[in-house]
């Protein structure tokens, strides 16, 4: 896990970025995580969107030979589909999207900071993400080794583990505090395809009460597709 680890710190958050974690008395199934938020214009990434779909509407991506990609998109969501990297989820439909550097998609509130969802993926030998551990443990290790920021005090709430068509997904809720803000996100993590994939979406911690259950349905949505061989 360490080697899967390193690869997700060099390429998803900013160099040397460590943590220290505080459970406040919680059990290990509650854990901390952050990344630090890289300029969304810093860079321009050359992966560039394959498709965005309306709301309301059905999304139909031909995935592989015997399967499609055919959902109602709920009411005030859009779809977004990637079929060259075989995954998708939901997003606001007042969300732009924007480049966030190290991320292959990504979408941000139009006027709002902190509020955006992204997804990311790097290589990896193993086939579910029950290879990593048991869920409690490899989420504690991601979330104070990789996400949580030096200046970063990090705290997850809850852990679940989803199924869906034979794959593991693991999604958890935290909050990342540091001295004059503070930000809340929920992270789902798969496997698939020799990827080991991150969607995160977040909101600045004073509003997360009002945006949860909408962000929610966004880490919720997010799925991996098998690629053709």
């Amino acid at each position: 896990m360490a080697s899967l680890q390193s690869l997700i710190s060099k390429q998803l958050i900013a160099p040397n970025c460590t943590a220290t974690a505080r459970l406040n008395g919680a059990p290990p199934s509650v854990v901390n995580a952050s990344s630090s938020e890289a300029s969304s214009d810093e860079k321009k990434v050359t992966k560039r969107r394959l498709a965005l779909l309306g709301a309301g509407a059905l999304s139909t991506v031909l995935l592989n030979s015997s399967s499609a990609y055919a959902e109602e998109v709920p009411k005030n969501y859009r779809s977004y589909v990637d079929a060259n990297d075989g995954y998708s989820y939901l997003y606001p439909a007042d969300w732009r999207d924007f480049d966030f550097l190290g991320h292959d998609s990504a979408f941000k509130d139009r006027n709002v900071q902190l509020q955006s969802v992204r997804v990311a993926f790097i290589p990896t030998q193993k086939t579910d993400i029950r290879d990593l551990g048991p869920m409690d443990e490899a989420i504690f290790n991601l979330v104070t080794e990789v996400y949580a920021a030096p200046n970063q005090i990090p705290t997850i709430y809850e852990m679940q583990e989803r199924t869906v068509d034979g794959r593991n997904y693991w999604t958890f809720e935290y909050d990342l505090e540091a001295p004059g803000y503070g930000v809340s996100a929920f992270a789902t993590v798969a496997i698939g395809n020799g990827r080991y994939y991150t969607l995160i979406v977040t909101a600045n911690e004073r509003r997360w009460s009002r945006l949860r259950n909408r962000l929610k349905v966004v880490a919720d949505s997010f799925k991996i597709y098998d690629l053709n061989a």
